[in-house]
């Protein structure tokens, strides 16, 4: 094998006499190693959205919601122990949701208010890490204060302290419609989670949304967290199914599983282009191969005149093949991994000479490309280098093999 080794070295070095063998040889492995840098891109690129998505979204958005079908929950504290008893359970805590209209000056927009127990929030959830300048220990019931997404404080020119006009939906008769409720409130701070989901949403102490509903102790519902975010749906079904009393119930797969189930989509692709653009890359060494075995023809005729087998010839060309490989795949990995790394910072700069985001935050969960880059990728990515390589280089090693020397030194 050593042979094998330091001959095929010795054919590649001597491949520079030959033009054309040198500049295919260049071809090919930078092939491969630009398939490959894509596809490692690719697949961190698919690994951050899918890290953004349980550390941003699953992690501000309950994993699941208990609500009767009509009306208000008025003995919400019993199903909360109920709830509380499941082992699959981790936090159950009440809430109150309704849709309204924020106002300020002229600026008008609708908002999903949600009331919250701001207490409770900081222990099961990490929205309050979002709130800009750490304004959430001054989100208080009975204080007349309301935190406000920063997409719609945008819309609505509102800044952090200043005061803003909340209109709730007043319940009207067939035969008279009653005017909205108007209630002052001060921006105590500004969610932002850097898409969507801060977009129209403004949130309430609790306390202050029943106050405001006139529902007294009633909420509308109770939010759930259970411990494998991924079950969700089937955790909260039997957890219902084991209640006293018939609510509906939803998860966040209904809301937002279609993002799950795209990345994880967008990966089976991936792992399929990426047999087929490494195995395109690859199969360029056959070209490569099938050239340098004709380039050297001359030296096998010599090799096995001295005695090689046909064997060894075959562990030379074979040899040729997977150094290419080998070349174009640490170049292809190396190029890859240094990208993703940076990646996010040269979509940054990217966006900054184009002028506009290329994520628009209004239809995605994120308004910047994530990465993360994962060491089983790299190497599945890398191995199916190397055999698609020593597969391309069989044929032309065996190739190489049914060389006649006598006819071959009797043409020179």
């Amino acid at each position: 094998m050593n042979l094998s080794l330091i001959t095929a070295l010795k054919f590649r070095k001597g491949r520079r006499k030959s033009g054309m063998v040198s500049l295919i040889s260049i071809i090919s492995t930078l092939s491969i190693a630009i398939g490959i840098a894509a596809l490692i891109i690719g697949l961190s690129a698919m690994n951050g959205f899918e890290r953004e998505l349980h550390n941003r979204v699953l992690s501000v958005v309950p994993h699941g919601q208990l609500y009767p079908e009509y009306g208000n929950l008025d003995n919400w504290r019993h199903v909360q122990q109920e709830l509380t008893n499941s082992n699959n359970i981790v936090s159950a805590v009440p809430f109150v949701s309704f849709t309204g209209l924020i106002e300020n000056g002229s600026k008008l927009g609708a908002v999903e208010v949600q009331g919250i127990d701001p207490e409770k929030e900081k222990q099961i959830s990490a929205l309050p890490n979002y709130v800009l300048n750490n304004k959430w220990q001054d989100f208080k019931p009975d204080r007349q204060r309301i935190i406000i997404g920063a997409g719609i404080a945008k819309s609505l020119s509102v800044s952090e302290g200043g005061w803003v006009s909340l209109l709730i939906p007043a319940s009207s008769t067939p035969n008279q419609l009653k005017p909205p409720k108007r209630v002052r409130l001060q921006v105590v701070g500004i969610l932002e989670l850097s898409g969507s989901l801060s977009n129209n949403v403004a949130l309430l102490p609790l306390t202050d949304a029943q106050k405001l509903l006139n529902i007294g102790d009633n909420v509308t519902g109770i939010m759930i967290n259970v411990n494998n975010v991924y079950q969700a749906n089937q955790i909260i079904g039997q957890a219902s199914l084991n209640l006293e009393e018939n609510l509906s119930f939803t998860s966040w797969e209904n809301s937002f599983g279609f993002m799950y189930r795209d990345i994880q989509m967008i990966r089976q692709i991936m792992y399929l282009a990426m047999i087929v653009v490494i195995g395109v890359a690859c199969f360029n060494i056959v070209s490569t191969l099938v050239i340098a075995v004709k380039d050297k023809q001359r030296d096998i005729a010599i090799l096995k005149t001295l005695g090689a087998t046909n064997q060894l010839i075959k562990h030379i060309f074979i040899w040729y093949g997977v150094i290419s490989g080998l070349i174009g795949s640490l170049i292809g990995v190396i190029l890859g991994v240094v990208l993703s790394w940076q990646l996010s910072n040269i979509m940054g700069v990217v966006e900054s000479l184009m002028g506009h985001k290329i994520l628009n935050s209004n239809i995605y969960f994120i308004d910047f490309l994530p990465s993360e880059i994962h060491l089983f990728d790299v190497l599945v990515v890398f191995i199916t280098s190397m055999l698609l390589s020593l597969i391309a280089s069989y044929y032309p090693a065996k190739r190489a093999c049914k060389i006649d020397p006598a006819r071959i030194l009797n043409s020179f």
